[in-house]
C-alpha cells in the first residue's frame, strides 16, 4: 500500500522488514495536532510539514525517534515554549521551527548542523549557549523575528560556520570583531537591525565570504575591503561619501542616543 507522503525503507535492524523511515507532507493543507503516537515509528529518519495548519505542541512522544534526521515543523500554528524534546535527539542535523517564544537557554545543547527560527515572533537575546555548538552548527538563520541585544564577542567561536543571518531583527551594538575569526563563513547577512559604529575590516577579508549584507543600520564606517566583495550591500546606514545613505539628520540622532549593550537586559527562558 503507497501511502501518500509517507516513505517506506528497510529497517536498519533488518532489511528484510520495510518501515516508516520519512514523512513528507509539506503543503498539504492539513490541520490538527500531532498525535503522541507519532513516537511509535521510531526509525523515522525525515518528518517535514512545513506550511500546513498544526497546532498544539511537538508530543513528548518524540524523544523516542531516536533516527530523526531531519525536523522541519515550519509555518504552522504551533504554540507554548520552544520544544526541548528536540535537544534530545542526538541524530537531529536539520531543524526548521516556528514558535512565538524566546529562544530556551539551553539552545546549544542541540546537536544540529542546521538551525533555522526564521520568521518567528520570538523575542529575548540570542542565547549565550549558541557558541557551545561550536563543533556541530554549519549554518544558522534567524532573520525576520524580535531578537534584541547585542551580537556576543563569543560568536567567533563557530569557526566551521558556512552561514549566519541574524537579518530584520532589533539587534544592536557593533558587529563582533571575533567574527573575522570565522574562516568557513560565506554568507553574512545582519542587514535590518541597529547594530553600529564601523564595519571591522578583519569580516570583509575572510577568505571564503562571498556575500556580505548589512544595510538599513548605522554604521558609520567600512573598511575598502568590504567595497570589494561582490556581494557587499551597504545601503541606509550612515557611511560618509557612499551613495544611498541615511539623512544627516537621523544618523546625528541615532549616534545621540548610543546603545549600550551592558544595559540590555535578555530574559531567560
Amino acid at each position: 500500500m503507497q501511502l501518500h507522503g509517507v516513505y517506506c525503507a528497510p529497517a536498519p535492524y533488518d532489511p528484510f522488514i520495510l518501515t516508516v523511515a520519512g514523512v513528507d507532507l509539506n503543503h498539504a493543507n492539513i490541520a490538527g495536532c500531532l498525535p503522541e503516537e507519532l513516537g511509535l515509528l521510531k526509525d523515522l529518519a525525515l518528518f517535514h510539514i512545513n506550511s500546513n495548519r498544526f497546532s498544539g505542541v511537538i508530543p513528548a512522544s518524540f524523544i523516542h525517534l531516536k533516527f530523526l534526521f531531519e525536523l522541519d515543523v515550519s509555518n504552522n500554528r504551533f504554540s507554548g515554549p520552544f520544544p526541548s524534546v528536540v535537544f534530545l535527539l542526538h541524530s537531529l542535523k536539520y531543524l526548521d521551527v516556528r514558535f512565538h517564544s524566546a529562544l530556551p537557554a539551553n539552545l546549544g545543547n542541540s546537536p544540529v548542523s542546521v538551525l533555522v527560527a526564521a520568521n518567528n515572533d520570538i523575542k529575548g537575546c540570542i542565547p549565550p549557549s549558541l557558541a557551545a555548538m561550536a563543533e556541530t552548527l554549519d549554518e544558522i538563520v534567524l532573520s525576520n523575528m524580535a531578537l534584541t541585544g547585542c551580537l556576543r564577542q563569543d560568536i567567533g567561536l563557530l569557526r566551521g560556520l558556512t552561514v549566519l543571518d541574524v537579518s530584520s531583527n532589533n539587534l544592536a551594538g557593533p558587529l563582533p570583531e571575533s567574527i573575522g575569526a570565522m574562516k568557513s563563513l560565506e554568507q553574512l547577512n545582519v542587514a535590518h537591525n541597529k547594530f553600529s559604529g564601523k564595519v571591522p575590516s578583519s569580516i570583509c577579508s575572510l577568505p571564503k565570504l562571498e556575500n556580505f549584507t548589512y544595510s538599513f543600520n548605522y554604521f558609520s564606517g567600512e573598511p575598502p575591503a568590504c567595497l570589494r566583495l561582490p556581494g557587499n550591500d551597504d545601503r541606509r546606514n550612515c557611511i560618509p561619501n557612499r551613495p544611498f545613505q541615511r539623512a544627516q539628520e537621523e544618523c546625528s540622532n541615532f549616534y545621540a542616543h548610543p546603545i549600550s549593550c551592558s544595559s540590555i537586559q535578555c530574559p531567560i527562558s
